[in-house]
């Protein structure tokens, strides 16, 4: 069984990894339809250049340097040349608009910003313009002259600044308490608020999972694909400093649409996932097999009744040929959809209805719900198989974390991942620290085999007008498990019960209609008393299995989708609750008046 050293800070972790692993392949990106790669020699090369590069136009040790770009290699590179060159590394989205750029330039008091294209940097620059701080502009492919900043080329830093990598990594001489990165939170309510993660929050984080690995599955060459935002705590620790770590191999994802086709290419081990694309995959794997029918169907029908048997432990004699058919006829099937040599799918970024993640155990791909926040570097604790996967929790917490529920029921977690506190906001650090523990702001309890439970969010819960708690969570987990219903989000804060907003399923709409023969106006749809019915049908399916106080009795049908773009979903795809509700709180308090 291998461990993890003990490193001083995450520049010394990634240096003493490179100079192990020399001329093997570290990075990997397509170009031209192939698979391309950078070793990790030459990535080493690249990192000590760039932070030769960056002190050289004038960054000094502790100033912010923000990140703008989607997942390459270059982010990678950039992120711990940032770090190397004793800076810290600003992480922001994408999809961030001019004014979520200016607020954190703003607030980081970020002196330079590191963009990957002149698309990105259109809502950037505007921004950057404005700024006190930032009059340092590096793209990664070339970005026109802005007048007013102080405009470099990425590649040509390098070229300029040759260094080695043995030299740079003497002069990494920061401490585990030093901030590595200040991350943004996306926020499901209100401006995003930076969190500072110091270098020994993120190793330490880095340990834990490594642990898991190890003691679980094996650690051996370790190959991950990355398509989460890197600019997410999430997929920053376990896409990148994670891999790093193990000296595994980083594959980027061409996009979401090709995600399929490139995990059947790149044959990953281990992959960082949200609860949102299992529940995708869910419905068109589902899908896919109900229209092969004949034996897929049967066989898909057998292995979720199989699974749903061996989660609880009532697998009896009478089973086993059953259980024999789903091992060798189905599973080595879908195992290849995945590549076929993937140890685990870690879920995490927001909670997952238990019925998705029997699903995929049930079709053999070994599925570990974790939980964390961006707060805890984020991984507090994950699922592992030789404490038992329950897919009602979350599982034991990492190694060296300390974990107790609050007499409100509330998590709390004390530890060397906890932040040092949020970014200039002293007033809500001392919110959530105190006397070193971290305040969640999630309700939760620990089993009998130290596994956390989470029940809710503490802000998210609706509180009726008879003082009855309801978990949102739930109850939306469990309509968009139906498959009329794409989105939900239910309300009902102070009042008698529950109604929701619903974004029917586009395919399912699709086919009512072809079924019906109308016409696929949303707009007339939403009127339509049939397709109403048949969505009424659903929540009711869904009120079967709810209490009393939980039921949704009315809903409303949204007018477009919950997306990252309209600000009706972060980025890592939960939904924004306080948007929805200045958006749709006058129909739905419409709906007590009827």
């Amino acid at each position: 069984m291998r461990t993890l050293e003990h490193f001083p800070n995450l520049v010394t972790m990634f240096f003493t990894r490179a100079a192990s692993e020399g001329g093997k392949p570290f990075l990997w990106h397509k170009a031209g339809g192939n698979w391309v790669s950078l070793s990790w020699a030459d990535a080493a090369t690249q990192v000590a250049s760039l932070a030769a590069g960056l002190r050289a136009i004038g960054l000094e040790r502790g100033d912010r340097v923000m990140l703008v770009s989607e997942n390459r290699p270059e982010w990678c590179i950039s992120d711990l040349a940032i770090m190397a060159a004793g800076c810290v590394t600003v992480p922001t989205y994408v999809t961030n608009t001019e004014r979520d750029h200016a607020h954190i330039i703003e607030n980081s008091g970020a002196r330079a910003i590191i963009v990957s294209n002149s698309k990105l940097a259109k809502t950037l620059l505007p921004a950057a313009i404005r700024s006190s701080a930032a009059k340092i502009v590096i793209g990664i492919d070339e970005i026109r002259p802005t007048q007013g900043l102080e405009c470099h080329v990425w590649a040509r830093l390098i070229e300029q600044h040759p260094a080695t990598a043995a030299d740079a990594a003497a002069q990494a001489d920061f401490k585990r308490e030093d901030l590595a990165c200040i991350i943004y939170t996306s926020g499901t309510g209100g401006a995003p608020r930076g969190v500072m993660q110091h270098h020994g929050a993120i190793l330490h984080n880095v340990k834990g999972c490594a642990a898991v690995i190890s003691e679980d599955f094996g650690w051996d060459d370790e190959v991950f694909l990355s398509f989460l935002p890197l600019s997410h705590a999430y997929e920053h620790t376990g896409g990148q400093h994670f891999p790093i770590g193990l000296g595994g191999q980083i594959y980027y994802a061409e996009s979401l649409d090709k995600l399929a086709a490139n995990i059947e290419e790149v044959r990953p081990t281990i992959m960082f996932v949200v609860p949102r694309l299992f529940e995708v995959l869910r419905t068109r794997i589902s899908k896919a097999i109900e229209k092969q029918g004949g034996m897929a169907s049967y066989l898909l029908d057998k292995a979720l009744e199989i699974g749903a048997k061996e989660s609880e432990g009532r697998v009896g004699l009478m089973d086993r040929p059953a259980q024999l058919m789903v091992r060798t006829l189905f599973k080595p099937k879908i195992a290849k959809k995945f590549g076929g040599r993937m140890k685990a799918m870690v879920s995490g970024g927001a909670p997952l209805t238990p019925e998705v993640g029997l699903f995929f155990q049930s079709l053999g791909v070994t599925f570990l719900q974790g939980y964390g926040q961006t707060e805890a570097a984020p991984v507090i604790s994950c699922n592992r198989p030789k404490a038992g996967i329950r897919m009602d929790s979350v599982g034991p917490v990492l190694v060296d974390t300390e974990v107790r529920i609050a007499e409100d029921g509330e998590i709390l977690v004390r530890g060397e991942l906890v932040m040092h506190g949020y970014w200039r906001n002293e007033a809500e650090t001392a919110r959530v620290l105190k006397d070193g523990w971290l305040h969640t702001g999630d309700i939760g309890l620990i089993d009998e085999n130290g596994r956390i439970k989470i029940t809710d969010r503490k802000k998210d819960i609706i509180v009726n007008d008879k003082g009855d708690n309801v978990a949102p969570q739930k109850v939306e987990g469990m309509l968009t498990l139906q498959n009329e219903i794409v989105q939900a989000m239910i309300y009902g804060d102070r009042k008698p019960y529950m109604v929701a907003v619903l974004v029917p399923d586009p395919d399912w709409t699709q086919e009512w209609c072809a079924r019906e023969g109308a016409t696929c106006n949303f707009s007339r749809l939403a009127e339509n008393p049939e397709y109403r019915a048949a969505l009424t049908a659903a929540v009711e399916r869904v009120n079967k299995d709810l209490s009393v106080i939980e039921r949704v009795r009315r809903f409303i049908l949204a007018d477009e989708g919950f997306t990252i773009e309209n600000e009706q979903l972060t980025p890592s795809l939960k939904i924004r609750r306080h948007v929805l509700r200045e958006v749709y709180a006058t129909r739905l308090d419409a709906l007590y008046k009827g």
